[in-house]
């Protein structure tokens, strides 16, 4: 049994782009560079082989994992209009404490990216707020124990 992937048709993308990424550019690089180590000879003792055949267990490890991904995804198309935090929705979120507003979509855990603001549904803060309304707010209990407040102040598609 697979655990459920959501994506974004974004998320869908990008992820079918580094697969074909890895699969035509990638792998032809790293045999070149198994093929050029081996021509330094023994390879018992070639730290350049044994680096190049590491890269090649990671491309492949990694073409199998978003090939497991796309295969089990579950593709959310962008959410009707609608009052409710749901996945793919844009949300602006105000901390009760600073005042600081934070901008975030939400997106299923697989194209989670905090960096780029992309939020997983299954984080504390995703969990939190999803089917949360404008104007509402929600306490999001973190894993260090503390408890944070936000209000909703704008969703978005």
């Amino acid at each position: 049994m697979h655990k459920e992937v959501v994506l974004t048709p974004e998320g869908q993308a990008r992820l079918e782009e580094e697969l074909h990424h890895l699969e035509t550019v990638r792998r032809r690089e790293v045999g070149e560079r198994i093929k050029e180590a081996k021509e330094f000879g023994d390879i018992s003792e070639n730290s350049e082989y044994d680096d190049a055949k590491n890269e090649q267990a990671w491309v492949e490890s990694r073409i199998a994992e978003v090939n497991q991904i796309l295969s089990h995804a579950t593709i959310i198309e962008s959410p009707a209009k609608s009052d409710r935090v749901s996945l793919g929705s844009k949300v602006e979120l105000e901390d009760a404490e600073t005042g600081e507003v934070h901008l975030y979509q939400i997106v299923g855990s697989a194209e989670a990216d905090p960096a780029r603001d992309r939020i997983s549904n299954e984080s504390p803060v995703g969990q939190a707020i999803m089917g949360a309304k404008k104007g509402e707010s929600v306490k999001v209990s973190t894993p260090s124990g503390r408890v944070l407040e936000y209000t909703v102040k704008k969703i978005s598609r």
